[in-house]
């Protein structure tokens, strides 16, 4: 093939590549081996807090010679455009966040769909996460779980998020401040019943790591005290539910919460008899 000759379809990743790269949710020595030659590769570093990246490059003896932007929650709808003209450009943008796997419950999530809507390859570094290691800890049932990220601050809306998953069956995942902790358990133990099995996972893979396990009511008079460090909240999935369980106005409000998420009543309708095993 000739210079002159076409070179055939061009992959429309080839201007650039957002990698994101998941960094220790704790202890140094989980760093995942390809994160410290990304951080000397990149052209480009956008950090959470680029204090942190400092003392995670110190940490790993890595020189970066990339440049490096702040992209938290703050300004990450106004600096994503700006990567985004990197990537255009050609250069190899790594994304890290304090901690974990970035877009889950941190920044990135604008950056990955605006790559995406403009067919830039997008890889990932995987690495150490909270959600996984608290539910493999948490001594619940793992086959199957959702995560929940973060509730609502205000008690109303905690409530009412909180009921609408009341009736899930899977086991539950969230990350919480530990200010809130007694709180939440004490919502948690309201909406799901104070004896609902759950695990409390704190500063995970840190030194002072430790993991609390006991019923929902239980959880949040310990929780009282006070509770310091990173948590993570591991929550049995609510039991199978007969006929007989549930009267009409439990049934009824259980399609009133649907509604009230977002679901139409005849789709509300349909979800709330088959957890209950009752005709529509």
């Amino acid at each position: 093939m000739t210079a002159d000759q076409p070179r055939g379809p061009q992959t429309p990743s080839s201007a650039g590549v957002l990698v994101l790269a998941g960094t220790p949710i704790g202890d140094l020595a989980d760093a995942p081996p390809r994160l410290a030659a990304e951080l000397e590769r990149a052209d480009v570093i956008a950090a959470e807090d680029t204090r942190r990246l400092r003392r995670l490059t110190q940490g790993l003896g890595v020189h970066t010679t990339g440049r490096v932007l702040s992209y938290f929650e703050g300004n990450e709808s106004a600096r994503t455009p700006e990567l985004v003209e990197a990537l255009e450009q050609g250069r190899r943008v790594l994304l890290v966040t304090d901690a974990g796997m970035p877009s889950v419950s941190d920044p990135g999530y604008r950056l990955v769909a605006a790559a995406v809507e403009k067919d830039i390859k997008v890889t990932a570094v995987p690495g150490p996460s909270a959600v996984l290691t608290a539910l493999a800890l948490s001594g619940l049932p793992v086959d199957r779980f959702c995560f929940e990220g973060f509730l609502p601050r205000k008690a109303g809306e905690r409530l009412g998020r909180l009921r609408e998953v009341e009736g899930e069956r899977r086991t539950l995942v969230y990350f919480e401040a530990p200010h809130r902790l007694d709180d939440t358990l004490a919502a948690m133990a309201e909406v799901f019943g104070a004896g609902r099995r759950a695990a409390v996972c704190r500063e995970l893979t840190k030194t002072y790591e430790e993991v609390k396990r006991g019923g929902l009511g239980e959880l949040a008079e310990w929780a009282a005290e006070g509770v310091r460090g990173e948590i993570t909240i591991v929550v049995e999935g609510a039991p199978a539910a007969g006929p007989a369980d549930l009267d009409d106005e439990e049934l009824v409000r259980r399609v009133r919460v649907r509604e009230e998420a977002g679901e139409r009543r005849k789709e509300a309708i349909a979800a709330v008899a088959a957890e209950a095993g009752v005709p529509k």
